[in-house]
């Protein structure tokens, strides 16, 4: 989870960045090149990091200002491309068109077409590391989650019906020269430059902002394990600065982003697989504490754990599904995207995750084995004024 962690945190700032270049490549019509990508994803990195080692006050308060922010503009981008676009598909095309540009056969490619929402399942998790700095974590961690899917579905499914009906030329949209599909819908809407600048400046704000948020989680998975001896220089890892904050971590998890980053330099299937690192990361991590249930539940070998939320007797039944599909997920992943398959579309989901598990391994040898105790209550990170 840790890698897939860091990765995503690389994942959104390409995305934050892909919404910056495609605005002013919307306003000034020049070519985006690979290398201005990397190099405002660098910058985007670096503002989090150094709003987190020297702004750590201040993410409570813009962790609420944010979310207000997320759901204005889903509110007014919503109602603008709605009023504004006077051509809209037909609801034939948007519910039952089917469209497949892979190559595959239909079925094939429905299973993939479920990776796009896959990708949207990840980080729900995210306030289970931030729980040594949440204010009663026992009960707002899994409100948190548990509401974030419900805001998510019900936003997510909202847009992305919108987006269909405000679609203009399918194989025109997924060219455009902004990089960013969203944005070529929103100008297909209303005709505007300034409007659609406007409207995607507003999307470009969430995800900067966002990089900040990922750059703390991150910063805390990499703190928590280090302060377990779980990693190589776990004692300078888990150091903790004046202002509370474990400064070496945030560093690690800046310069580990960027590296990820640097990969779309030199290829973008290289990076494609980043990102399928990030989906399938998550998801294994989310599947075996699943497993581990339904084993204990089927071998009698239970432990009952004690908390404000409850499936209550409909737990297993749920967890059973939810393994069935994370495991159904993590193994189309793993599938090319289009063919003929050659090199350069190859999917190298499942030699990167090779790659991440042997280094595991090698951690786990040097100094896992000998070192790692897993968490201590008694020895917590105490930064609770920090987020509420």
């Amino acid at each position: 989870m840790l890698i897939g962690i860091i990765c995503m945190g690389a994942v959104n700032n390409f995305v934050a960045t892909n919404f910056i270049l495609g605005v002013a490549q919307l306003n000034y019509g020049f070519t985006i090149e690979r290398w201005h990508t990397v190099l405002v994803a660098y910058l985007i990195t670096f503002i989090a990091a150094a709003s987190n080692i020297y702004l750590p006050h201040i993410l409570n308060k813009l962790s609420k200002a944010i979310f207000i922010w997320n759901l204005t503009s889903f509110v007014v981008c919503l109602i603008t491309i709605l009023v504004t676009n006077d051509h809209k598909q037909s609801a034939s095309y948007v519910f039952s068109d089917f469209e497949n540009f892979t190559g595959w056969n239909a079925p094939y490619a429905t299973c993939l077409g479920l990776l796009q929402s896959a990708f949207g399942m990840c980080c729900y998790d995210a306030p289970s590391h931030m729980t040594e700095e949440i204010k009663n974590a026992r009960k707002q961690a899994p409100r948190a989650i548990v509401m974030s899917v419900y805001i998510g579905f019900f936003t997510g499914f909202v847009w992305l019906v919108a987006l269909c009906f405000c679609i203009g030329d399918l194989e025109e949209t997924g060219a455009t020269a902004t990089g960013v599909p969203v944005i070529a819908i929103i100008f297909n809407s209303t005709n505007s430059v300034a409007g659609t600048s406007t409207l995607a400046s507003m999307i470009a704000i969430i995800a900067t902002v966002c990089a900040n948020s990922l750059m703390a989680e991150g910063s805390r998975a990499v703190y928590a394990f280090a302060r377990d001896n779980g990693l190589p220089f776990s004692n300078v890892l888990s150091k903790i600065s004046t202002r509370s904050v474990p400064v070496y971590a945030i560093i690690l998890t800046a310069i580990v982003q960027m590296a990820f980053n640097s990969i779309y330099f030199g290829t973008t299937t290289g990076f494609n697989t980043i990102i399928a690192i990030a989906t399938q990361g998550f998801y294994l991590s989310y599947l075996m504490p699943l497993l581990s249930r339904i084993l204990a539940h089927f071998t009698g070998k239970k432990t009952r754990l004690e908390g404000p939320y409850s499936l209550g007797r409909w737990g297993i039944v749920l967890n059973i599904i939810g393994f069935l599909y994370l495991a159904f997920i993590c193994v189309v992943s793993n599938l090319p995207s289009v063919t003929p398959v050659t090199s350069e579309n190859m999917n190298y989901t499942s030699a990167a995750t090779g790659v991440v598990m042997l280094i595991s391994l090698i951690f786990w040898i040097m100094t896992g084995r000998k070192k790692f105790t897993g968490p201590d209550d008694g020895n917590l990170l105490d930064t609770g004024r920090h987020v509420a």
